[in-house]
């Protein structure tokens, strides 16, 4: 393998023709890891509630598109769609639905459930890349996307900047002569951990494309930089911290997942530089709760028993506790 940035390798782990994200993963007790969509339906039913309020408020058109970027399975945007035509149904008669996903392969997975679920009742339009997404107005969701983003890692050795290069599976730091990365360091003080690559061409394409949006992203992390290598390999829920001793990457290249912390200040930074009306953070506990999820937990509790309540509940509580899902991932939300 030739010498390449940390970057290249990520990307090259995760998107090549034959990388972790090209080909479908199950996601749960059964695949690497778990997320907010395989814990419980209202977590994409609380999203589904935001769409609804925001076009009763007037803020977005009932034409508007909801875009799911990096959809998986389908499972969010379907339990999005469910409970939009729960609580308002004749949306569904206005609402456009869209997901970007640059790997064929999910795409035909995503359209066949869709399908299964809604019929003829919804259509369904896939963009290759963010880039092709070019709309009046939308309203966009992104779960977990962040931190699959590429990456340069870098620590300060000696006041000088290192940045990581990997050749034959072994990661080796030189001095960093990166401008850009120097700079970024600097800015927010990063001695050492992840520098994000491409969060200020997303912000920017979706500016400059979408007229009128509101932007949803949901990602563990924080606001403040860790100054430390958050890096690390997913696999049958084992998780195995990129520089554990012993740990051999060419043992799990392109067959676990490898993520890291999303550093949120960079990422609200990137909005906030552009022709934004909104830029807010919030822990997912605090969003989901300002979303209205004890509004649908109300709902169900009306309509079922004691013990399909319950259950419902216990899995929302995961969602929202501060000890656990609540706290540790958070959200940002941006308006245009």
């Amino acid at each position: 393998m030739k010498k390449e940035k940390f970057s290249e390798y990520f990307n090259s782990w995760l998107y090549s023709d034959n990388g972790y994200y090209a080909n479908y993963k199950t996601i749960g007790k059964k695949g690497d890891f778990y997320t907010s969509v395989s814990t419980s339906s209202f977590f994409g039913g609380t999203i589904g509630k935001k769409i609804v309020d925001t076009i009763k408020k007037g803020e977005l058109p009932k034409n508007t598109t909801i875009v799911e970027v990096g959809a998986h399975h389908g499972y969010l945007l379907a339990d999005i769609i469910q409970f939009i035509y729960t609580l308002e149904p004749k949306l569904l008669d206005t609402l456009n639905f869209a997901i970007v996903e640059r790997f064929e392969k999910l795409q035909v997975q995503q359209k066949k459930y869709l399908e299964e679920s809604f019929g003829d009742a919804i259509q369904l339009k896939h963009y290759d890349d963010i880039k092709q997404v070019k709309l009046p107005h939308a309203f966009i969701v992104a779960n977990e996307i962040f931190d699959a983003f590429a990456c340069e890692l870098v620590y300060t050795k000696e006041e000088q900047l290192q940045i990581a290069y990997v050749e034959n599976h072994k990661i080796k730091f030189e001095p960093c002569k990166d401008t850009k990365i120097i700079n970024h360091c600097k800015k927010y003080k990063i001695s050492k951990g992840e520098i994000a690559v491409g969060y200020n061409e997303f912000a920017k394409t979706l500016c400059q494309n979408i007229k009128k949006f509101n932007f949803i992203t949901f990602d563990y992390g924080d606001i403040v930089p860790r100054n430390d290598f958050s890096a690390r390999i997913y696999s049958k829920h084992k998780v195995f911290p990129l520089f554990e001793e012993n740990l051999e990457l060419q043992e799990y290249y392109k067959k676990a997942d490898i993520t890291y912390d999303v550093f949120f200040k960079h990422l609200e930074d990137c909005f906030k530089e552009l022709d934004t009306q909104e830029v807010s953070f919030k822990t997912q506990m605090i969003a989901l709760i300002d979303f209205g999820i004890t509004d649908l937990l109300e709902i169900l509790k009306r309509n079922v028993d004691e013990n399909s309540y319950l259950r419902e509940a216990q899995k929302v509580k995961t969602l929202i506790e501060p000890t656990g899902m609540g706290d540790r991932f958070k959200v940002l939300f941006v308006k245009k």
